[in-house]
């Protein structure tokens, strides 16, 4: 089975994660990947609009609801999965990019026996939040600021907050 390396990236909010992400994504896919991204939402979200069929069904009680097209598919459960579990169902992928796991740890992959999974934790801190990194600058390969002052571990490889292109260098390097 492939090993699915794992770029979890952790920040407090406001920092700029998703517009990282999302231009992270566009170099990643100009260089060939398939990538996969998992986002955790701390809060109840819908993918449907009110009044969608897929919306009336899961209103209605079902427990899950699929809608399919031509060109995408989406699947709606009714209830909370684990990291392993989502993992699970994820396949056919180079990559996958994690946003809001903050807490999620090395050892949170294995109870995937097959040890298809490889995490690599990105730290980024912008230096007018005042709020330092989210996770511990040891539990991370890179770490991408704007603060010239911050000391990191030997070994921890800095980027600047536009330097996408630099980071998207450290993950084909590691992949």
């Amino acid at each position: 089975m492939q090993t699915i390396p794992i770029f979890a990236f952790s920040a407090w909010s406001g920092t700029g994660k998703t517009t990282i992400l999302e231009q992270l994504i566009v170099l990643l896919k100009q260089r060939g990947l398939r990538i996969a991204v998992l986002k955790h939402d701390a809060h109840d979200f819908e993918i449907d609009r009110e009044g969608k069929d897929s919306w009336r069904f899961s209103h209605a009680g079902a427990d899950i609801t699929v809608i399919s097209s031509s060109q995408k598919t989406a699947l709606i459960e009714q209830r909370s999965l684990s990291v392993s579990d989502i993992l699970s169902r994820i396949h056919d992928v180079d990559l996958l990019l994690a946003e809001g796991y903050n807490d999620l740890a090395a050892d949170a992959c294995d109870p995937l026996a097959d040890s298809s999974y490889r995490l690599y934790r990105i730290g980024i801190s912008r230096a007018a939040t005042k709020r330092g990194l989210r996770t511990p600058a040891q539990e991370c390969i890179a770490v991408m600021t704007d603060d010239p002052d911050m000391v990191l571990p030997s070994g921890t490889r800095r980027f600047g907050l536009q330097d996408i292109s630099g980071l998207a260098d450290l993950i084909m390097e590691l992949l």
